[in-house]
């Protein structure tokens, strides 16, 4: 087993052409990703702030929705995730740094 790599075991689903629980996680998943790209972007369009406090709220529900998913996911072996080197996650957070600095001058 990769010691960079964190997951759990894998679930098994049946095979085959009919759907299963795995088919309709990553196609529940995909769905709430795409609802929460499209919920930032009315948030940021919003004209008042009603409307924007309404968006705001179903935005955070689809949000927390989408991570119970994938957690179930993960929980369920179908996701995997990889261990990053403490010298990576410092020249990323870095360069991060400086482009945020570099917005603010």
């Amino acid at each position: 087993m990769n010691n960079n790599k964190i997951c759990n075991p894998k679930t098994d689903v049946p095979s085959g052409i009919k759907e299963n629980d795995k088919d309709y996680l990553n196609a529940s998943l995909s769905l709430l990703k795409e609802m929460e790209k499209n919920y930032t972007v009315a948030l940021t369009e919003a004209s008042n702030e009603h409307l924007f406090s309404k968006y705001e709220e179903m935005f955070n529900e689809i949000k927390s929705l989408q991570r119970e998913v994938f957690e179930l996911a993960f929980r369920k072996g179908w996701y995997s995730l990889e261990k990053a080197e403490d010298t990576k996650v410092n020249e990323k957070y870095n360069m991060l740094n400086e482009e945020y600095n570099g917005l603010s001058s």
